[in-house]
């Protein structure tokens, strides 16, 4: 049975959103090593629609990273969307309908990790369903002031810390799954 685990890039004040614009400067081997870690055991990845748009415009191109655009290229990707029609990045099922059944089904069928990167709006969504096995984030030390905040309009989702550690440019690396109501 697989897991369902999202992991995003966050400020300290919540923002995961345009992590292009404030994260790179804490970026380490450290850092890389827990990014290629949740890789490395992937079954494949669930995103939401806005977050598959913009991977499917860029990957299946990329040059520049090369190596990761072939993992990314051929790695399984289901997409959470009531809008899209066709899906026509390779490798990608979409989600549609009774979006709560089918997660369950796929979670029953699929074998190892379900990672997600991004996509707020279907971790929060996914986190009030119970079908959200873990959430990791790498915590760093800035406030970005403005942008989409991870937690952004929902409810109270208590959690449990089940991992932790600090790296070397002050970004804390947490995992938690949620608390037994």
């Amino acid at each position: 049975m697989a897991k369902i685990i999202s992991s995003f890039f966050i400020a300290l004040d919540g923002v995961v959103e345009s992590p292009d614009q404030w994260h790179f400067p804490y970026w380490n081997d450290e850092m890389g090593a827990a990014v290629q870690a949740g890789m490395a055991d992937s079954a494949g990845m669930l995103m939401g629609r806005v977050l598959y748009e913009e991977w499917a415009a860029y990957w299946p191109t990329a040059e520049a990273d090369a190596e990761i655009a072939a993992i990314m290229n051929d790695s399984r990707k289901w997409v959470v969307s009531s809008t899209l029609d066709k899906a026509e990045w390779a490798n990608t099922t979409l989600l549609r309908g009774d979006v709560a059944a089918e997660i369950r089904r796929l979670k029953a069928e699929v074998e190892g990790n379900i990672q997600m990167s991004g996509s707020a709006t279907a971790v929060r969504w996914l986190l009030a369903n119970g079908l959200l096995d873990q959430l990791n984030l790498l915590v760093h030390p800035i406030a970005v002031g403005h942008g989409r905040r991870l937690f952004e309009g929902s409810g109270t989702q208590p959690l449990k810390l089940v991992k932790s550690e600090t790296f070397e440019t002050g970004v804390l690396n947490l995992s938690y799954v949620p608390a037994a109501g």
